[in-house]
């Protein structure tokens, strides 16, 4: 808490500040509520019902006239605002070392294992599978949240011991400026794909917000960088931090050689000239290259490679490769949205032992239209049988959604299910000994959007459901 006159040099008002907020319905006795500008709304609209919700005061960057609290006129509230939060909550970056990471696949699984590696009872985490540290934990709406919440976190982090954050930072946040008050001491780049064209409109702008992380890193920091990757050499030509880097052939964190198993990896790393045989409970391929960053990351920060790998054993992400059963079936729940990612776990159970492979997929609404046809033809080309079926379809008619995912599917080995729980128990109920079942997309998020409300949901707990229903009736 902070009285106004102390967050504000240009007020004599004394009003206790409780909390920061920007949306209107959401305000709570004593919040100070900023009048940023939204992408189809300007807050400043909103200043009454603030006020009515328990508003104390208002910071405003153009004339609104008379209110019955305190308002604060700044230039640009959009600006201010993550400024305002960082006073208000005590500066919290101060006393913390933060690793970001940022790609169009993997950040949650990289930034989920950052943690595990260094040690969960002083690493916090914020992204898509919430914001989460000793004793807390919050769901969250954005992958990186707006600065109000990120400094909340933050400082509940470091009230509860922590020295590190790994954290996931969105192309999103970088373009609505949701990160310009940090500089970062580690930041990870996993690959880039076009992806979230519906906000940045082409791949190049794309780009350019996932290489703020790297303009962003501290000049002593590391820019952790995939070494393989094709646009490697512009991340590096975009880094302001001492660049390190993971990948084959080369690399500092250099991947000598693995074996894919359905339960577990085999990996031997190189590093500073000595090799690490590891054991991983991740699977496929692409969880190599994330598990190189993490580590290579950790060894940034001054931690040894010998106390890394011991860690390794207790990795698990949530929702990321979940396998819910694996005899005499194998059911898989994984957040992959992408076509890169859904190719990639594809590609990796077409190497397993199997019978038939299913996918249970859809694609969410509002976004990203362009790839739901590549979408639809990589799960055709690669599965046995595909449902597809809602996913988040927000305003727009899942059907419609459906139809274009396979508007370029060229065989017959798909049906449209729209009720998502309807299409896990149909494919969980067909599947023999030794078939894969594939349900992409959601992952362990706890909701499907539809028309604005978040209607609970968890594909693990429907497909468990399912399972033990059909073993009853064997």
């Amino acid at each position: 808490m902070m009285k106004l006159n102390e967050l504000f040099e240009n007020t004599d008002s004394d009003v206790l500040i409780k909390g920061i907020s920007l949306n209107s319905k959401e305000c709570i006795d004593g919040d100070l509520f900023v009048c940023t500008m939204g992408v189809s709304a300007d807050r400043h609209d909103y200043i009454d019902d603030a006020i009515e919700h328990g508003a104390v005061a208002c910071v405003i960057s153009h004339d609104v006239g008379e209110k019955s609290v305190p308002l604060i006129k700044v230039n640009n509230t959009n600006e201010e605002f993550p400024k305002i939060c960082r006073k208000f909550y005590g500066n919290p970056q101060n006393d913390l070392k933060f690793i970001a990471v940022t790609g169009t696949d993997g950040k949650t699984t990289i930034a989920e294992i950052v943690r595990t590696l260094i040690g969960e009872d002083v690493c916090g985490y914020i992204g898509t599978n919430g914001a989460t540290c000793t004793n807390f934990h919050e769901h969250l709406i954005n992958t990186t949240p707006d600065a109000h919440l990120l400094y909340k976190f933050l400082d509940i982090f470091r009230n509860n011991g922590c020295k590190y954050v790994s954290m996931e930072t969105s192309s999103e946040a970088f373009y609505r400026n949701r990160l310009t008050t940090f500089d970062f001491d580690v930041s990870i780049y996993s690959n880039i794909a076009p992806e979230h064209l519906n906000i940045h409109k082409t791949f190049d702008n794309y780009k350019e917000c996932k290489k703020d992380l790297f303009r962003k890193t501290k000049k002593y920091g590391f820019c952790v960088l995939n070494k393989d990757d094709d646009y490697f050499e512009e991340f590096r030509e975009a880094s302001n931090g001492q660049v390190v880097t993971y990948g084959m052939n080369g690399a500092d964190m250099e991947i000598v050689s693995y074996k894919l198993y359905v339960d577990h990896t085999d990996i031997v790393f190189k590093y500073k000239d000595k090799t690490y045989e590891v054991n991983s409970p991740l699977l496929a391929l692409y969880n190599i290259y994330n598990l190189a960053s993490a580590l290579l990351a950790c060894t940034c920060l001054g931690f040894e490679m010998e106390e890394l790998v011991k860690n390794i054993k207790n990795i698990k992400v949530e929702g990321r490769m979940d396998i819910i059963i694996d005899n005499p079936f194998m059911v898989i729940v994984d957040f992959a949205h992408t076509p890169h990612a859904i190719e990639a776990i594809l590609k990796f159970s077409k190497e397993l032992d199997h019978n038939k492979i299913y996918v249970v997929i859809g694609s969410a609404g509002g976004r990203d239209q362009e790839k739901r046809p590549v979408i639809g033809k990589i799960c055709c080309d690669y599965a046995d049988k595909t449902i597809f079926t809602t996913d988040d379809p927000r305003d727009e008619d899942p059907k419609d959604i459906c139809d274009m995912m396979v508007s370029d599917v060229k065989t017959d080995n798909y049906e449209i299910i729209i009720d998502r729980e309807e299409a896990v128990n149909k494919v969980i109920y067909n599947a023999e000994e030794g078939d894969i079942v594939l349900l992409l997309c959601k992952g362990n998020e706890p909701y499907q959007i539809t028309k604005g409300e978040y209607i609970p949901y968890d594909e693990a707990e429907v497909a468990r459901k399912a399972i033990d229903e059909k073993f009853q009736n064997m």
